[in-house]
């Protein structure tokens, strides 16, 4: 099968494409946090690894640890835009609605609360933390298979991964702190003290405000 590939057989690389797209897919999406970017993430990899496919070699019985380090590598380079994107969102007022695909994020967590301060937990981890941690728990990379993936060995794989399970909870716990806290100051409707009666929450509950004031 491997040596198809390398050959350019269009059969093989199909073959390719239908057992590990969605794995590529899911991947980029949880990664991401946006299923178009997902599905270009997608494109982009498989492209490269066409491109790539010489360098596929023999070892081993899947294809998963060469395929998924070229998306950890496409992802990388992809990721300045995203960043940028991240900061624009981050100066836009939190929003109560979970994006689709967070109730995939971690799936021993069931609140929603939970769930939203996971995935703003996971922006805060290094970058090494998050590949590791998005190829070992969200794709079911072994240690030797996530290794191979970033060219790294797998006692970094076990440290990082180890780092990035105490961070996330760390993080975790201080995002949910801090919601609880907004979530508290939004119930009373003006800002925690009340001077200068400030109103949070958007447009809508400033006019209801407003309207009850002037009843």
């Amino acid at each position: 099968m491997h040596a198809r590939i390398r050959a350019g057989d269009p059969d093989a690389f199909r073959e390719l494409f239908r057992d590990h797209a969605q794995l590529v897919y899911r991947h980029a999406v949880r990664t991401t946090g946006d299923w178009t970017a997902a599905e270009d993430i997608v494109s982009l990899t498989f492209l490269e690894a066409w491109r790539l496919r010489g360098k596929l070699r023999d070892e081993g019985e899947s294809p998963r640890p060469w395929l998924m380090g070229i998306a950890v590598n496409v992802l990388r380079n992809t990721g300045r835009a995203a960043r940028r994107h991240e900061r624009a969102l981050a100066r836009v007022p939190l929003r109560d609605v979970l994006p689709d695909f967070a109730d995939e994020l971690v799936g021993r967590i069931a609140d929603s609360d939970e769930l939203a301060a996971t995935k703003a937990a996971l922006g805060q981890l290094r970058r090494a933390e998050r590949e590791v941690f998005a190829l070992c728990v969200w794709s079911g990379l072994g240690y030797a298979e996530a290794a191979e993936a970033l060219g790294v060995p797998v006692g970094t794989v076990r440290s990082r991964l180890s780092r990035a399970r105490a961070r996330l909870r760390t993080l975790t716990d201080s995002e949910l702190r801090r919601r609880s806290g907004r979530a508290e100051s939004l119930g009373t409707g003006t800002e925690p003290g009340g001077a200068g009666g400030q109103v949070q929450g958007g447009r809508t509950a400033a006019a209801r405000s407003n309207e009850e004031r002037t009843r």
